[in-house]
């Protein structure tokens, strides 16, 4: 696979440094990972971010498919309370924002996952009970949706504002029924509908990796985000006899065991990453060519060094052909720039009309 990736060096985010906001690099690295911008600090509910880059591709791509776009996760995703050092732990679970006020919350469990996209049933009978399923959440939107419009006129100020990005998202469940209906027949894929949440991390990483092999097979959706692990979490890796949390080994304070073992879950990491890019490799198109072929996918973290939380020079990997857009197969070396300026340069091969800026760019990277 390594004519299907290019490795960068030298993207960084800026608005993740900590300026005068002091400590809370694992939140500001998580919350600006996609958004290029500095999120508020707040543990309350006043949180602020800007909208991500998936979601500005999907006002104008997300049209075209059943699902504008796929939040998907591997942590239990935290909505409320402090995470670190007084940023709400929304910053720190969740990568996709449709509004800089409104995180989409990922999606842990893999049968929900499936089920969502596909229905629930063994196969032959999911179609049907997909279509039941849009007919009541029909049913259930209009009845929501004459009681909160009596609602609104009695609420004023924040409270109308909270209702109105209620709203939003109740439409949006009204549009993606209509599109459902408009795009013809749910697929109905041969694969088993997932038990639930596998005791181990491989599989279940590799669960949900499928489950966006298969979404973008069916064409369900375009485009999609996948927080293997929140920044800072400290998750053990008993499978490759490291009992000691991956947050705890990343202070190394150059100690050489620690250092060994964090190399290790890196490691650990990329042969999963690996994994679905070769299943991406080996699954057709409908143009012929592979799923990896045709997309684009970002790799990467927002703490190049976990020991100092440096956010300079981020381990940063983009995989795929882009449709013949990229040119992969090679280490591309660039002089610092902004994260933002390589998100805005996909936008462009994705067919995004009109972006002239996103997040902190400066300009665009041409040389992909």
């Amino acid at each position: 696979l390594r004519h299907q990736v290019q490795v960068l060096s030298g993207l960084e985010h800026v608005n993740a440094t900590p300026g005068n906001d002091g400590p809370g690099d694992h939140a500001r690295a998580n919350g600006t990972f996609l958004t290029g911008v500095r999120v508020r600090k707040t543990a309350g509910s006043d949180i602020r971010a800007g909208v991500s880059i998936d979601q500005v591709a999907v006002e104008q791509v997300g049209l075209l498919t059943r699902f504008p776009s796929l939040e998907l996760s591997c942590d239990a995703v935290r909505k409320s309370g402090t995470c670190d050092s007084g940023y709400s732990c929304a910053y720190e679970y969740n990568l996709s924002w449709r509004s800089p006020t409104t995180p989409l919350s990922p999606e842990s469990n893999p049968r929900l996952v499936f089920e969502r996209l596909f229905g629930a049933g063994s196969h032959g009978q999911r179609r049907e009970n997909f279509r039941r399923r849009r007919q009541q959440q029909q049913s259930i939107l209009d009845f929501v949706l004459d009681d909160t419009r009596t609602l609104q006129r009695q609420l004023d100020g924040r409270d109308r504002r909270k209702l109105e990005d209620y709203l939003t998202s109740v439409r949006e469940i009204e549009q993606r029924i209509e599109r459902a209906e408009r795009l013809g027949e749910t697929p109905d894929p041969t694969m088993d509908t997932p038990a639930g949440i596998p005791a181990g991390y491989a599989e279940h990483l590799q669960l949900m990796y499928s489950l966006m092999v298969l979404a973008f097979q069916t064409d369900s959706t375009r485009i999609a985000t996948f927080l293997m692990a929140h920044d800072g979490s400290n998750r053990a890796f008993p499978e490759i006899d490291i009992p000691e949390g991956h947050h705890y080994l990343s202070h190394h304070r150059n100690d050489p065991e620690m250092m060994s073992k964090v190399a290790q879950i890196d490691t650990y990491y990329m042969r999963q990453f690996a994994w679905f890019l070769g299943k991406l490799d080996q699954t057709k198109d409908v143009d012929g060519r592979s799923l990896l072929d045709n997309s684009m996918i970002v790799y990467g973290c927002g703490n190049s060094d976990g020991n100092r939380h440096t956010h300079t020079n981020l381990p940063v990997i983009l995989a795929g052909g882009g449709g013949g857009s990229l040119v992969p197969g090679r280490y591309l070396k660039l002089s610092p720039t902004p994260m933002s300026n390589l998100f805005l340069s996909m936008a462009d091969r994705l067919g995004v009309q009109g972006l002239e800026r996103f997040g902190d760019s400066t300009g665009r990277v041409t040389a992909l």
